[in-house]
């Protein structure tokens, strides 16, 4: 495949988008954690009324939680408020609303915007990708391994209760004193949190209302973060090869949401200007994209094009795109011919 043409973003042409503001970053706060709460409790007192009405608040609360997870992204960031501290502060109080501990997010986060699209710094903060060479070399189980986990029902279905709920509650191996205490410290607070809730409420109540959102917005948060680097024409590149800006532009999508999706998405949608620069705050990212013309030329893609993407499963060197199974397959048995 014939790369698409570099055309690079001059030095500083971002950084008057890359300046947060404490009044727009507290609205961010008021407009996703309030709305969720707010939904929530409304969840609790209609299991009385009817659960119709509880079904039918589970999407826009599992919207507004997505909305709290991109706002909490931004201040892994450093973006969403003008102090260092206070956008810690914030997200370390995020974090307990999307189960995570804030500083080991925010330091895997930052190693996969540091090696995103480069084939020889893969498996910190990505999805499992593999080359078609390494997914042949495989034994049969682990290429079974390796199909399971691409599989829709389990990146999308069991996947949210992996990566929310299991492992988030895990210190890895020879984790730094500073890591293991920001996910002992979070395990400590959600437990405090949880156990109040279900002695004041019932644990059957409160699962009821918190796990059918939290497992939905789950699985549009996975899919969200898929799509954003996996289609068809992605960038991946050997180490030698590998440019953090061509990274930016060319492998991270451009997903053009309805305007009802990008606000309870944060404008995550933009995430080439994301990936460009991740001091800009998702308030600014549009404008970002609008005034910047090296960013017309960006992969866009649609959710009808999202949806495809799930397909997808390998990268072919050769071709220098992602390739289903059955595309590999067909690869190989021309080679051999």
């Amino acid at each position: 495949m014939t790369p698409a043409p570099k055309r690079l973003v001059p030095q500083g042409a971002l950084a008057a988008y890359a300046q947060p503001r404490l009044g727009r970053g507290l609205l961010d706060v008021a407009t996703s954690v309030v709305p969720y709460l707010v939904l929530s409790v409304a969840m609790y007192f209609a299991l009385r009324l009817s659960p119709f009405i509880v079904v039918a608040l589970v999407p826009p609360t599992a919207g507004f939680l997505v909305r709290v997870f991109v706002v909490f992204h931004d201040c892994a960031h450093g973006s969403l408020l003008p102090s260092r501290r206070a956008n810690t502060w914030v997200g370390t109080a995020l974090g307990l609303l999307v189960l995570s501990a804030f500083g080991t997010w925010r330091r895997s986060h930052s190693i996969h915007h540091a090696t995103s699209g480069n084939l020889d710094r893969r498996g910190v903060g990505d999805v499992l990708t593999l080359t078609v060479s390494e997914y042949q070399a495989r034994s049969w189980q682990g290429q079974l391994a390796y199909r399971l986990f691409r599989n829709p029902f389990v990146m999308f279905g069991l996947g949210p209760v992996f990566a929310m709920v299991v492992l988030p509650r895990l210190v890895a191996r020879g984790a730094q004193p500073s890591k293991r205490k920001s996910v002992l410290a979070t395990d400590a607070a959600l437990a405090l949190v949880v156990g109040s809730l279900c002695w004041l409420i019932g644990w059957r109540d409160f699962l009821v209302v918190w796990a059918p959102a939290a497992l939905l917005a789950g699985s549009v948060g996975i899919w969200l973060f898929y799509v954003q680097h996996q289609f068809e024409a992605a960038y991946w590149q050997r180490k030698g090869e590998w440019s953090y800006a061509d990274a930016a532009l060319y492998g991270s999508s451009y997903l053009k949401l309805p305007k009802v999706l990008q606000f309870f998405t944060a404008n995550i949608g933009l995430h080439h200007v994301h990936h460009f620069n991740a001091r800009i705050p998702n308030y600014n990212l549009q404008s970002a994209h609008d005034n910047t013309a090296a960013f017309a030329s960006v992969p866009a893609i649609s959710l009808r094009d999202g949806a495809r993407a799930v397909k997808f499963k390998l990268w072919d060197e050769e071709a220098g795109q992602l390739v289903t199974f059955a595309q590999a397959a067909a690869r190989l048995q021309s080679l051999a011919a």
